[in-house]
């Protein structure tokens, strides 16, 4: 039995596959409708999720499984006190594999440790999200056609982002993909991120404007600055409208730049940029159905 709690738990090789399976499940999803037929998912999410619960909850059904769960901590035993421990040696009981967001760092990975189901980590606080990861890749791979020798600037707040995080570390293993840190210097990425970067010796540099950079870049990585984050509401407000893209910034970009965002957007993407062919975050959305499928499959140990 396996689980995702890191994008890393899985070699590039089986990566590269479950990619794979992903895009054949976009063209082929009648192949895939039966495949989970008998089988459940139970999504505990113990923050808010629109996205990501939706994502696993339609994944699940259109495999022809069923869903059970809940969408908040207040909704569940953990607002009597019981355990992530506890909880899912109960979840074991009812469903084959489980979805979990939480708060707190390593949530996940307890919840892993103590489960006789497989696990995969839907975002632990400002540590991991590797199911975004993998719709990340699959978006960049699926356009772009490779996931090497790229250069990605990663924008807003890189502190806290989980995503960025994830995705960073993800991309650290294929060759020639040249990282810009776009951010104010209070949301830097954290200095284990850089440590990583630099000792895979990827190519990498940070600055504090994204009309600077922005002309340079395959790919651009918008993230929110995040309320939940933050301890001080006043530094929250001070930098919320930190970076925002809009129609004069993408003017500046490649033809061929790609714009993701891991949403929900708040105000950091205009909404004018919408139309723009190279705006692809709600295509990316789509595509973390079939990849959130296809880690079901993989898990389940289910052959199609």
């Amino acid at each position: 039995m396996r689980h995702l709690i890191s994008p890393l738990d899985f070699t590039v090789e089986e990566l590269d596959q479950l990619l794979e399976t992903a895009s054949d499940i976009e063209k082929n999803p009648a192949k895939y409708q039966d495949a989970c037929k008998g089988k459940k998912i139970a999504t505990l999410f113990y923050e808010p999720s629109t996205r990501t619960r939706l994502s696993f909850e339609a994944a699940m059904i259109n495999l022809g499984g069923q869903v059970l769960g809940f969408s908040e901590a207040s909704s569940s035993s953990a607002s009597k006190g019981e355990s992530v421990a506890d909880t899912i040696r109960i979840i074991s009981c009812y469903a084959d594999i489980c979805a979990m967001r939480h708060p707190k760092e390593g949530a996940a990975l307890v919840a892993a440790n103590n489960s006789s189901i497989p696990v995969i980590n839907a975002g632990d606080g400002g540590h991991q999200h590797p199911t975004q990861t993998l719709t990340d890749l699959m978006t960049i791979k699926s356009l772009k056609g490779r996931l090497d020798n790229i250069t990605i600037g990663l924008c807003g707040d890189l502190k806290f982002g989980r995503t960025v995080h994830s995705l960073i570390n993800a991309l650290l293993r294929y060759d020639n993909v040249k990282f810009v840190l776009i951010s104010p210097n209070e949301l830097k990425v954290p200095e284990y991120i850089i440590e990583n970067i630099e000792k895979a010796g990827a190519e990498y540099k940070e600055v504090t404007k994204l009309e600077d950079v922005i002309s340079e870049l395959d790919i651009l990585y918008m993230t929110r600055v995040q309320r939940e984050r933050f301890f001080n509401e006043e530094d929250y407000i001070r930098l919320k409208d930190s970076f925002i893209l809009d129609k004069k910034k993408m003017s500046m970009a490649k033809d061929d730049m790609l714009v993701l965002h891991p949403l929900p957007r708040v105000n950091e993407i205009s909404v004018e940029v919408d139309k723009d062919p190279r705006a692809v975050y709600f295509k990316q959305v789509q595509y973390g159905v079939y990849v959130r499928m296809a880690l079901i499959l993989k898990l389940l140990e289910v052959e199609v």
